[in-house]
Protein backbone atom coordinates (compact mmCIF):
# COMPACT_ATOMS: atom_id res chain seq x y z
CA UNK A 1 0.00 0.00 0.00
CA UNK A 2 2.55 2.40 1.04
CA UNK A 3 4.68 1.59 -2.16
CA UNK A 4 1.60 2.04 -4.65
CA UNK A 5 1.32 5.45 -2.62
CA UNK A 6 4.87 6.44 -3.13
CA UNK A 7 4.83 5.39 -6.33
CA UNK A 8 1.27 7.47 -7.24
CA UNK A 9 3.29 10.67 -5.77
CA UNK A 10 6.53 9.88 -7.24
CA UNK A 11 4.32 9.82 -10.84
CA UNK A 12 2.89 13.44 -10.24
CA UNK A 13 6.03 15.08 -9.19
CA UNK A 14 7.45 14.07 -12.32
CA UNK A 15 4.99 15.06 -14.34
CA UNK A 16 4.79 18.01 -12.63
CA UNK A 17 8.76 18.40 -13.13
CA UNK A 18 8.25 17.76 -16.97
CA UNK A 19 5.49 20.23 -17.71
CA UNK A 20 7.75 22.80 -15.56
CA UNK A 21 10.45 22.08 -17.58
CA UNK A 22 8.59 22.55 -21.16
CA UNK A 23 7.35 25.35 -20.08
CA UNK A 24 10.85 26.72 -19.65
CA UNK A 25 12.49 25.70 -22.75
CA UNK A 26 9.59 27.30 -24.78
CA UNK A 27 10.20 30.39 -22.91
CA UNK A 28 13.54 29.59 -24.24
CA UNK A 29 13.34 29.72 -27.16
CA UNK A 30 11.37 32.39 -27.71
CA UNK A 31 13.49 34.42 -25.81
CA UNK A 32 16.09 33.39 -28.07
CA UNK A 33 14.50 34.00 -31.97
CA UNK A 34 13.81 37.53 -29.78
CA UNK A 35 17.39 37.59 -29.37
CA UNK A 36 17.89 37.04 -32.92
CA UNK A 37 15.23 39.89 -33.83
CA UNK A 38 16.59 42.39 -32.10
CA UNK A 39 20.28 41.59 -32.83
CA UNK A 40 19.07 42.01 -36.93
CA UNK A 41 17.36 45.46 -35.84
CA UNK A 42 19.81 46.43 -34.13
CA UNK A 43 22.53 46.08 -37.51
CA UNK A 44 20.24 47.82 -39.79
CA UNK A 45 20.16 50.47 -37.32
CA UNK A 46 23.58 50.41 -37.30
CA UNK A 47 23.54 50.47 -41.28
CA UNK A 48 21.24 53.32 -40.95
CA UNK A 49 23.56 55.71 -38.59
CA UNK A 50 26.94 54.88 -40.90
CA UNK A 51 24.77 55.84 -43.91
CA UNK A 52 23.33 59.50 -41.99
CA UNK A 53 26.78 59.63 -40.87
CA UNK A 54 28.67 59.65 -44.59
CA UNK A 55 25.96 62.26 -45.31
CA UNK A 56 26.63 64.39 -42.90
CA UNK A 57 30.48 64.23 -43.68
CA UNK A 58 29.20 65.44 -47.17
CA UNK A 59 27.53 68.04 -46.27
CA UNK A 60 29.82 69.27 -43.66
CA UNK A 61 32.53 69.11 -46.52
CA UNK A 62 29.76 71.16 -49.26
CA UNK A 63 29.26 73.60 -46.36
CA UNK A 64 33.07 74.49 -45.46
CA UNK A 65 33.79 74.73 -49.36
CA UNK A 66 30.81 77.04 -50.07
CA UNK A 67 31.71 79.27 -47.00
CA UNK A 68 35.30 79.56 -48.15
Amino acid sequence: MAKDKLTEVSERVGAALGKANKQAHLKARKVSEASKVAKEELQEIAKQVEQLRKQLEKTTKRLKSALQ
